[in-house]
């Protein structure tokens, strides 16, 4: 498992919103009728990573009290989740999906080690 990507950061912007907004999103630019906690536009331009992440509240809510963590630890996998995309990184296989949470798993582990 590669956890160098060898890209430098460039601008991402995280809009936090609302169920109903992320709905819209979901619906009005990628034809999905379903809600979703976050989804990533991609706007890489060759090792420079760029994007936008649309992160609903309203999910992350739930899915903390679904998986029992903290509200904070939930958002950060989920910021951590949509950067990955921005990486190149998929999760619509059942295997990617699995490397897709290992991925998470190393970097939520290697923020927590951060000491100020």
């Amino acid at each position: 498992m590669v956890f160098d990507h060898q890209k430098t950061v460039g601008d991402i912007s995280i809009v936090f919103c609302t169920d109903a907004y992320l709905l819209t999103i979901n619906q009005d630019h990628l034809n999905h009728d379903y809600y979703t906690d976050i989804i990533t536009f991609d706007y890489c331009e060759s090792s420079v990573v760029h994007g936008e992440l649309y992160i609903s509240i309203d999910r992350v809510k739930d899915n903390s009290k679904t998986h029992k963590q903290l509200i904070y630890n939930e958002l950060m996998r989920v910021v951590v989740h949509g950067v990955l995309h921005l990486l190149g990184h998929k999760d619509k296989t059942t295997a990617d999906e699995a490397n897709m949470r290992k991925l998470e798993d190393h970097w939520l582990q290697a923020l927590h080690n951060i000491t100020p």
